[in-house]
Order: C-alpha cells, then sequence, then structure tokens
C-alpha cells in the first residue's frame, strides 16, 4: 500500500488519523508513505508506517515521480491534494486500486467531491469513509518521546513559520515572554532553520539567556520531547503546533490568512486557536503571502496571556 503526502510537518500530522485507518484496513499490507525524508521520524511515531519513500517538491507541488522499486502497489491512496496531477503520479505506478477525491481531469477516478471548507483532518477521513474504510479524526495523538525534554515544564515560543503571513511580530512574542518570565516561568524560544537571527530577535527583547535559546532546528526527537514536557507551547499556525497537539501539550495557536476551523487544533480546553475576524478592507487571506496577515497583526499579546493564564494554572496544581 503506498500512500502520498509529500507534505510539510504539520499537513503530516493532520493525515496521521486516516494512516492509521489505512493501517487497520490493511493490516498484511506493507504500508509504504511517500513523504519528504525529514518527516521518517513522525511517520515512525504514528504507527501506522512501515516505511518512508522520500519524495518532495519545492513550494507544495506534486512531487514529478516516485522512486518506486518493485511490483505495482496493491493499493494507492492520494493524501497529497485533489489531483489531477497526483493521481496521475499514483496512476503511473499501475496500482490495482486507487483511493483519491475525484477531480473533472482525471473522470475515470471514482471518488467522493472535495471540499475546500473543511478541516484537513476531517477531509481525509471522508474520503476514506467514502471508500467503506473507518476512521476518526480524533486519532493523532502520538506516544510519548524516549528521549528526555531539554526544557522540561518551559513556556516555548515558536515564532517562525514557513511563510510571513503567519509570522507574528518578534517584538510581541517577547513581550509574552518577558511577562510569563515574570510569573516565575521559564521560557525557551525555539525555530527551525533559517530562523537563528529571528530567534535571537525573542530572546534579546525578552532578557532570555543562552540557555533558553534553542535555535537552529532541533532534531524531530529532541523537538518532540520538548513539546511533550512543555508547560505551553505558543506559535503561528505552523508545523509545531500540530506537533504539540500530538504530544498532549497545552497550546495557543495564532491564526491569520487561514482559519482555525480548517487547520486549528481539536475542541479541548487545553487549546486555544486566537484569531482576529477578517475585515472588509483586509486583502484575501494568503498562507504563502511575505508580509503578517492583516488578520494575524491585531492579535494583541493581552489576548495570548490571558489565554496561557489558565493553562500555566492548571500547570501548576
Amino acid at each position: 500500500m503506498l500512500v502520498l503526502r509529500a507534505l510539510g510537518l504539520g499537513d503530516l500530522l493532520t493525515a496521521v488519523p486516516a494512516l492509521r485507518a489505512l493501517r487497520r484496513a490493511f493490516p498484511r499490507h506493507e504500508a509504504v508513505l511517500a513523504a519528504p525524508a525529514q518527516w521518517e521520524p513522525v511517520a515512525a511515531a504514528s504507527g501506522a508506517v512501515d516505511r518512508l519513500l522520500p519524495a518532495a517538491a519545492p513550494r507544495r507541488a506534486v512531487p514529478t515521480r516516485l522512486d518506486w522499486a518493485g511490483p505495482p502497489p496493491d493499493v494507492a491512496v492520494d493524501l497529497h491534494g485533489r489531483g489531477p496531477s497526483s493521481h496521475l503520479l499514483l496512476e503511473r505506478l499501475r496500482p490495482g486500486r486507487l483511493l483519491a477525491f475525484a477531480h473533472p481531469g482525471t473522470p475515470h477516478v471514482d471518488g467522493p467531491r472535495w471540499t475546500a471548507e473543511e478541516h484537513e483532518r476531517d477531509r481525509w477521513c471522508r474520503l476514506l469513509e467514502w471508500y467503506g474504510v473507518p476512521a476518526d479524526p480524533g486519532d493523532l495523538l502520538l506516544a510519548p518521546p524516549s528521549v528526555a525534554s531539554p526544557a522540561p515544564g518551559a513556556v516555548v515560543l515558536h515564532p517562525g513559520a514557513d511563510s510571513g503571513a503567519r509570522r507574528w511580530p518578534p517584538e510581541r512574542y517577547a513581550a509574552v515572554a518577558a511577562e510569563v518570565r515574570r510569573r516565575g516561568w521559564r521560557v525557551v524560544v525555539t525555530g527551525g532553520p533559517g530562523e537563528d537571527a529571528l530567534v535571537a530577535r525573542v530572546a534579546g527583547a525578552a532578557g532570555l539567556g543562552p540557555g533558553d535559546v534553542l535555535a537552529g532546528g532541533l532534531p524531530y526527537g529532541r523537538l518532540a520531547a520538548l513539546c511533550a514536557g512543555a508547560a505551553a507551547v505558543v506559535s503561528g499556525d505552523t508545523g509545531i503546533a500540530h506537533l504539540a497537539v500530538a504530544y498532549g501539550a497545552p497550546t495557543v495557536t495564532l491564526f491569520g490568512p487561514v482559519p482555525p476551523r480548517l487547520w486549528g487544533p481539536p475542541p479541548d480546553p487545553r487549546h486555544v486557536a486566537l484569531r482576529s475576524p477578517r475585515r472588509p478592507e483586509d486583502p484575501p487571506g494568503d498562507p504563502h503571502a511575505r508580509a503578517p496577515d492583516a488578520a494575524l497583526l491585531r492579535i494583541r499579546p493581552d489576548e495570548v496571556l490571558a489565554a496561557l493564564h489558565p493553562m500555566l494554572e492548571v500547570s501548576r496544581r
């Protein structure tokens, strides 16, 4: 069984319920996931993947080819997008069966209709349900990491994101960090590859020491342990938000161009999704734009602190 999901960390984590449903439906098949090579530990942590087939393309595009060896897969599953390019990529391997959404460009694919206004977890579970595979969108938690957290009990702030549209201003993260420290909590700031300057800017403005700066892009194991052991994780709508949810940490996630109803955490008092309503004068929300989204910029540090404070009080007990 070959499953295509050659996207980012958050994308893979939202597909975990669907991957587990497929594992249960095809228990005797080798489950192969076509995804970026760096997500191999995430795939393993899901408990639903036997092998990762490295596959990626720039800017969330469909890969041009898959390095598949051996006989055609019995089952191919398109969890990458609505098609038709992803359909055609999988069909070139001549699978015995293709599970995918319907698309006018591939009229021979007999699948359900794609719905734009649908949460990502629900979308892929609905696809499988249409094919008779029971799937639970809430089946997203990962087992605790086997390594210790580099900052157990800390409040984790992650100011970075793949695009400027989803980056809340660093001085506002710093204001939150300074106030949380004043209330007696340890604060650490993380960043992905290439975000060291951003992390340093937040840490410097908040008065954090070198031991509270985890820059350079932590290896998955340490990042997972950091999230799992955190008192809370504050970030934009990016991969670490989904990772924190998967490991059961309290989260405050700041949304801008994309509403929480499409990518937000599941309903749970441990998770707060903040987003200011869009105004008529706002440009259309573009999650890949360079400039911070207008709705994201209307979120104030005091709103983040108000959401964070009850979580920390629960953690203190």
